[in-house]
């Protein structure tokens, strides 16, 4: 991915993603090393071959990381939600610029205002077979239960906004609810990788 502002449009380097994120009243221009961290994560991901359908970009800020994960996976559905409505026109914006079209259906990003997954559009979408939240630490861990219900079996959920010194906190709580950590990150800004666990065994017939 290559992201930028308008005064480098046109600098992209050949084979790469290019998205125009200006600075604004949002966070998530790609310059601090969660945003940047949570799109290597994505990216790598799909380098290993793994294919997602339903997303959620929890906390999206600019949209920033919605439009990678569209990029990506081009045929998945994303939602992605703020608690503030000041982002989400931000995001719409954004999304206009860099032609990620809006909707519900395959291939299109739905924003919506809410409060983590307090949010009828969020329960009507899950389960998610990959969540994104670059956040903060202790709203991560709050968000612990509501992520885990709205997982997928083998889902994926990618965690940022934490710091190095947070993380073991913030593992803690995800793995209590049954996922297991896939990657823990580096440096002072982690990037945490979970994974939920498989479907439970069907009983056998009598």
């Amino acid at each position: 991915f290559f992201v930028h502002t308008p005064t480098h449009r046109g600098a992209a380097p050949d084979g790469s993603v290019a998205f125009e994120i200006d600075a604004s009243l949002a966070f998530g221009t790609g310059q601090h090393a969660t945003t940047s961290g949570c799109l290597e994560a994505l990216d790598e991901l799909e380098q290993s071959g793994r294919q997602f359908a339903n997303i959620a970009d929890i906390g999206t800020g600019t949209g920033l990381l919605a439009f990678a994960a569209l990029a990506l996976w081009p045929e998945a559905r994303c939602i992605a939600t703020d608690v503030d409505s000041v982002a989400i026109e931000v995001a719409r914006d954004n999304a206009a610029i860099n032609r990620v079209p809006l909707g519900h259906g395959a291939g299109e990003l739905l924003l919506a205002v809410a409060d983590g997954m307090d949010s009828a559009l969020v329960a009507a979408r899950a389960p998610f077979d990959l969540i994104i939240a670059n956040i903060l630490a202790g709203p991560l861990i709050e968000l612990a239960p509501g992520f885990a219900a709205a997982i997928a079996p083998r889902g994926t959920i990618i965690l940022a906004g934490l710091l190095d010194t947070q993380a073991d906190a913030v593992i803690a709580a995800y793995e209590k609810l049954g996922l297991s950590l896939a990657h823990r990150g580096t440096g002072e800004w982690p990037v945490l990788i979970l994974a939920a666990p498989d479907p439970p065994a069907q009983a056998g017939r009598a």
